[in-house]
């Protein structure tokens, strides 16, 4: 493994993941499950528990642990220079451009058509985390035998509790997630 391909394909994903590190979980899918073969779904799966957990930007934490799993310290380093420096260079050009032409209606107008861009990037990255750990072969089918009830229990739960609750702690309900998830492994090994 090369550094400098940890280095650009980093810099790719730096440099095209516009609205922040939900909408840049595609392209970190693509790049380091499909096209170099670097983790597994399953291993995508942990990366995004992890760097979501983790403090800092999640596409930052993403590349930091995919470039220390591939290459180790110097691939950690390496992966992420590559995703912060295009962010570094755009907004230090979009800060001075925005202060000095933000009056103008076309930056406004393409501000606002940007927005639904974004929440679609983000409802992307949502939906490819979240369909192989409902769906046991990572595709949506009605199958009962095909679906993790367990998970999907979890997620539901999740869910409801984020939106009734409106000052409960999302890493409140994720910690109570994984405690659920442990408890229900220990009685699991316990069993067989």
């Amino acid at each position: 493994m090369s550094l400098i391909s940890l280095f650009t394909v980093f810099l790719k994903i730096g440099a095209f993941s516009f609205g922040g590190g939900y909408a840049a979980m595609p392209l970190i899918k693509e790049q380091v499950i499909t096209l170099h073969d670097w983790l597994t779904m399953s291993s995508f799966t942990d990366l995004v528990t992890i760097a979501e957990m983790t403090p800092g930007p999640i596409a930052v934490n993403a590349a930091t642990f995919i470039g220390n799993q591939v290459a180790g310290i110097p691939g950690a380093i390496a992966a992420t220079i590559g995703v912060i420096l295009p962010s570094c260079f755009f907004v230090t050009i979009l800060a001075f451009l925005y202060t000095r032409y933000r009056r103008l209606t076309l930056i406004q107008g393409i501000l606002q058509s940007l927005r639904p861009a974004v929440v679609a990037m983000i409802f992307s990255a949502g939906l490819s985390i979240l369909v192989p750990v409902i769906f046991r072969d990572g595709i949506i089918s009605a199958d009962i035998h095909n679906i993790e009830l367990r998970s999907l229990f979890l997620f539901v739960s999740a869910l409801v509790l984020l939106r009734t609750q409106k000052n409960l702690n999302p890493i409140i309900i994720m910690v109570g997630c994984g405690v659920v998830e442990l408890m229900c492994q220990i009685i699991q090994g316990l069993s067989i």
